[in-house]
């Protein structure tokens, strides 16, 4: 589709960003995205809880301020209850509560398979954009969040997970990142931000320095990852969009010897209402990790650093 040029279209679709930004004036700018999808929990509510994180966090990733949102629902009303209709949207508008975001409406669509999620739009001054680019040499990566959701959704349709390791998945996608963003902008000095959804983390990664000449490093052992996950994968429970990410970026990654098969499969997951990547300074990253640890944000961690060779690849050790 043909890009559209406009002035005061901060960022569209032309560099994947996490939402668009349109500035409205000097000092305030509209941030827009939509996101929705089928259920990866069975409890209708908890689904509502998770769409909803998973759309609002897209605000939080670039540095803006959710406020309002319009519901879009897909579902096959002659075939389940009206109850679970109203589970999922009960869940939904709870979280949007706990983000400071107020329901304006929205649009339902009669369907045979269920879909949920959140049309948002927040709000932020236009000099303050985070967007997915520009991350510099020198610059550490921080991720705030584990992964693994996608591989622990697929055991779970599969009948075949562990309760107390989806207990931990589901309170890990329920997870706004809004006080992540929060110290994150309080640090200051933030080179490129992304949240890490459904192109998993190297998809994700590789927009970050994609058309630039930077490249990354990535220290395997030191990327969060959910305990159990390992067994997961060797058993087969692997989702379809791994792979698809994994076909996609796998030839701008160079994997060392040192990093298992397994554990580079699940840099490929794709996630839901995953964390946020950051690229900024070190000392600024050194700081903004102690600090997310001492608020609760216990999984974040400095997993790798922006280099100035190998541009657009990222090397895995």
């Amino acid at each position: 589709m043909p890009l559209i040029e406009d002035p005061s279209l901060l960022t569209g679709f032309e560099h994947a960003e996490d939402a668009g930004v349109y500035k409205l004036s000097p000092e305030l700018a509209l941030v827009q995205t939509v996101d929705f999808f089928t259920p990866t929990v069975d409890d209708p509510y908890t689904f509502g809880l998770i769409a909803a994180t998973n759309a609002l966090n897209d605000v939080y990733a670039m540095g803006g301020r959710p406020l309002t949102a319009m519901n879009i629902i897909c579902f096959p009303i002659k075939k389940l209850a009206v109850e679970v209709l109203r589970e999922i949207l009960r869940g939904g508008l709870d979280k949007m509560r706990e983000a400071g975001v107020l329901l304006i409406g929205g649009h339902s669509v009669e369907d045979d398979e269920i879909k949920y999620g959140l049309s948002v739009t927040g709000t932020i001054h236009p000099d303050k954009v985070l967007y997915n680019r520009g991350a510099k040499p020198g610059d550490c990566l921080i991720l705030t969040k584990p992964l693994g959701t996608g591989i622990i959704s697929t055991a779970l349709k599969a009948g075949d997970i562990d309760q107390v390791l989806l207990a931990r998945s589901v309170a890990t996608m329920t997870q706004l990142n809004k006080k992540a963003a929060e110290l994150m902008a309080d640090e200051g000095g933030v080179n490129a931000c992304t949240d890490i959804t459904g192109f998993g983390l190297l998809g994700h990664a590789c927009e970050m320095i994609e058309g630039s000449e930077a490249g990354l490093r990535i220290n395997s052992a030191a990327v969060p990852v959910f305990p159990g996950i390992r067994e997961l994968v060797e058993s087969g429970f692997v989702p379809g969009g791994l792979y698809r990410n994994k076909d996609f970026r796998i030839s701008q990654i160079d994997a060392a010897a040192g990093c298992p098969g397994w554990l580079l499969d699940v840099f490929f997951d794709p996630q839901t209402a995953g964390g946020l990547l950051i690229s900024m300074p070190r000392e600024k990253a050194l700081r903004l990790n102690g600090k997310m640890h001492r608020e609760g944000i216990v999984a974040a961690a400095i997993i790798g650093e922006v280099v100035a060779e190998n541009a657009g690849r990222i090397f895995v050790y």
